[in-house]
């Protein structure tokens, strides 16, 4: 019998000061109008911390050094379809955060994690609670 193979996702939380950087998604035909953090699914073959690298530089043109990509929250996700959602934090990093994928994106802003928008996705609204709550670990149903 095959073995269940979830979805797994690597999540940005890229910090400043107080506020986490969420870019607005379009065109996705998921979340659209929604703000979210940085995200993506991983590649075959690839660290965890290696997809959340690339999916930075990616999606907002920003270099990490992998080891200042810290492990911040795991989710895991029931839904449609079943994910683990990995999330690093980062608060080093070079260049200017900048939207590189105009065709999935159409803001980018930085939102103190006590104010974040009304217009949030579900699971990211409940990662950046539990990481403000100082929980490691969630299980989300969406």
């Amino acid at each position: 019998m095959p073995r269940f193979t979830p979805y797994v996702t690597v999540f940005l939380l890229l910090l400043k000061d107080d506020a986490v950087l969420l870019m607005r998604r379009q065109n996705t035909g998921w979340g659209d109008g929604n703000y979210d953090l940085v995200a993506g699914h991983i590649e075959g073959n690839e660290h965890l911390t290696t997809a959340v690298v690339r999916e930075a530089k990616e999606e907002i043109g920003i270099d990490i050094n992998p080891a200042d990509a810290r492990f911040a929250h795991l989710a895991h996700c029931l839904g449609d379809k079943e994910y683990m959602h990995v999330t690093f934090a980062v608060t080093d990093w070079r260049g200017d955060p900048a939207i590189q994928e105009t065709d999935k994106c159409n803001d980018l802003q930085w939102f103190r994690l006590d104010r974040l928008p009304p217009n949030i996705t579900p699971g990211t609204r409940a990662v950046l609670e539990a990481y403000n709550a100082g929980t490691a670990y969630s299980e989300i149903h969406t």
